[in-house]
């Protein structure tokens, strides 16, 4: 596999710079792919997006939406992944699916490990938040196995205070599906316009298929449909559709232009009205599953493709370094931590002024548990990416001396 078979670009470029050259016109020079540098923007809006779902647990008014911060998480995790998947291959003609999925585990697991054993501790206090179907090991060995999603939407079960473990579980399933997906496309020489075509007809499939077997829950319960990877993987093939598209330099052009913008714009525009329009029935209508939340991947997409292609007061206000900061460092600690000190603090938190401390021990609690868990494993993921550059170095400068 050393041809980019998904990629089939005309150099439309390279006829503008001939053009200049015969005096036609002033050439276009085309953007990089994207996230050929960090795009920090992207880091804030993981931050916009774990906020959303805090305050929504929180029952904060206003945020009865703010569940829809997990479909802005899942448009993020499909359009990064294919990029980074289609870097990969674009670079250096394959993708080692073996090295992806041993990464994203270290990237992961830890954290989830940590989590576990806290919630195991804590069981007597936390483990029927919001009740709970199983006992403390098989809720654990659920969300240790990345199955929750299955449990919730088949079996109409819960985990207690690892029930929010379902997203983590549909995103691994992704990114066990996915990458061999596009590596089996690669290698059978797919066009772009028909693995494009495919997508979409998923994500209209999917979405047709969430409406159709939806069921009214018993009070104001979730429908067992939102866990089902049925809707999970709409915003997921979406995000995967963008990255596609934007793989193509002559969309990237277009991108980088006044599209840019609007898509920026009206992103985010649309994205907070769906927040502040979702009202507290939303669970009772066949359509929120059917239409707005996949109409929500769509949009959270939009918005990630203007991000990527221009800069705006937006991507700069999102790329603010506190901002990104937060998105880059402490979101994944805060979306696995804040639902074991709702669980152990939501009693003590009376009024207003007790949501604010609640929401500042949650983020607290993250950034402790970012630094004492996420931060050791990548310096020690470093130290050994650098010990084993240095033996292939080593090993390089033998075999020259010896030749």
């Amino acid at each position: 596999m050393t041809t980019n078979t998904l990629a089939p670009e005309r150099s439309s470029t390279t006829r503008r710079a001939a053009a200049v050259g015969r005096g036609i016109g002033a050439a276009r020079t085309t953007p990089p792919p994207p996230l050929t540098n960090r795009a920090p923007a992207l880091d804030g809006l993981r931050t916009i997006a774990i906020l959303a779902v805090i305050l929504y647990h929180l029952h904060v008014p206003q945020f009865e939406g703010g569940f829809i911060g997990v479909t802005v998480f899942f448009a993020l995790s499909g359009f990064l992944i294919t990029t980074l998947l289609l870097g990969e291959h674009r670079k250096t003609g394959r993708i080692r699916l073996g090295s992806f999925w041993w990464k994203r585990l270290l990237r992961l697991y830890p954290a989830l490990l940590a989590l576990v054993a806290v919630g195991l501790m804590l069981w007597n206090w936390v483990g029927d938040y919001k009740g709970a179907s199983f006992g403390p090991g098989e809720a654990a060995f659920i969300a240790l196995t990345y199955t929750g999603n299955l449990f919730r939407s088949f079996w109409d079960t819960t985990q207690g205070v690892f029930a929010h473990t379902w997203s983590l579980s549909m995103e691994e399933q992704f990114y066990l599906v996915w990458p061999p997906v596009l590596v089996l496309l690669f290698m059978v020489r797919a066009r772009r316009r028909w693995l494009v075509a495919g997508l979409g007809a998923v994500i209209v499939g999917c979405s047709i298929a969430a409406g159709l077997v939806y069921q009214t829950p018993n009070g104001g319960s979730t429908p067992d449909v939102y866990f089902s990877p049925v809707l999970g993987v709409v915003p997921l093939a979406t995000g995967c559709l963008l990255a596609l598209l934007l793989d193509d330099a002559r969309v990237r052009t277009w991108a980088a232009g006044v599209a840019g913008h609007v898509a920026s714009w009206a992103g985010l525009a649309l994205l907070v009205g769906i927040l502040l329009w979702i009202g507290d029935d939303w669970t009772q209508h066949a359509w929120t599953f059917g239409v707005v939340l996949p109409l929500t991947g769509v949009v959270s997409s939009v918005l990630i493709a203007g991000l990527v292609s221009v800069r705006s007061p937006l991507s700069a206000a999102l790329a603010w370094t506190p901002v990104s900061w937060f998105g880059r460092r402490v979101s994944y600690s805060a979306y696995l931590w804040h639902p074991l000190v709702i669980a152990l603090l939501d009693p003590f938190a009376i009024g207003p002024w007790g949501t604010v401390w609640l929401i500042a021990v949650a983020l607290l609690v993250a950034v402790g548990a970012a630094y004492a868990v996420e931060v050791p494993v990548e310096k020690a993921r470093k130290r050994v990416r650098e010990a084993r550059s240095l033996v292939a170095a080593d090993r390089a400068e033998r075999a020259s001396v010896t030749n």
